[in-house]
């Protein structure tokens, strides 16, 4: 069974700001691919669908977001999955909103939730998916900005964001990492500058 672990923090409160980028994405595949009903299963909420690879399980975390690992690796333990049956999904500062990218492995880049789940695997050696969401304004502190929800113009931009993640995750399934990243890690989903006025 291949898992989809996307990154995000319980509680409404949370539910639709920038460092639930992965949350949504989860939600976004649940829904199109007409997933079963959300069940707690340990520290997530899981939910098992159909697609052309097989049985998929789409998870959510529901311990914080640098507590990530504990909840993965029960999943792992429970259903015997290995590293490479995994992909993580999570929101990425360095990019901006309307940029995503597959990865295989590497380093954290500060994300704390990866570095639970580095820690707890004892590997870095596992797939992720990056949903960019831009970096804070100069006057705003990193961690004020991820709690934000997006702005209603972002909210154009990430709904087709989340659709081109749902996508790539099928393109994952069925072709491999190394054809999701060649695929849509340079796409680029953000509308184009207005045109300049005419003179």
């Amino acid at each position: 069974m291949k898992l989809i672990f996307g990154l995000g923090n319980p509680g409404v409160e949370y539910a639709r700001t920038r460092h639930n980028a992965g949350f949504m994405t989860v939600d976004r595949l649940a829904e199109t691919l007409s997933a079963g009903g959300e069940k707690k299963h340990g520290k997530a909420l899981v939910r098992t669908a159909d697609a052309g690879a097989g049985r998929l399980l789409l998870a959510k975390p529901q311990s914080y977001m640098n507590l990530s690992g504990d909840p993965l690796w029960e999943l792992m333990v429970f259903y015997k999955d290995g590293i490479e049956d995994l992909i993580v999904i999570h929101d990425d500062l360095d990019m901006p909103l309307g940029r995503l990218r597959f990865k295989s492995g590497g380093g954290t880049g500060g994300h704390k939730g990866l570095k639970s789940i580095t820690a707890r695997l004892g590997s870095d050696r596992y797939d992720r998916l990056k949903i960019g969401i831009g970096r804070p304004p100069a006057f705003m502190a990193t961690e004020d900005y991820v709690l934000q929800p997006f702005s209603p113009e972002e909210k154009a931009i990430l709904d087709e964001v989340l659709r081109t993640a749902v996508k790539g995750i099928g393109c994952w399934l069925d072709e491999g990492i190394a054809v999701a990243m060649n695929r849509y890690n340079a796409e680029d989903l953000r509308p184009p500058p207005p045109a300049e006025e005419a003179k």
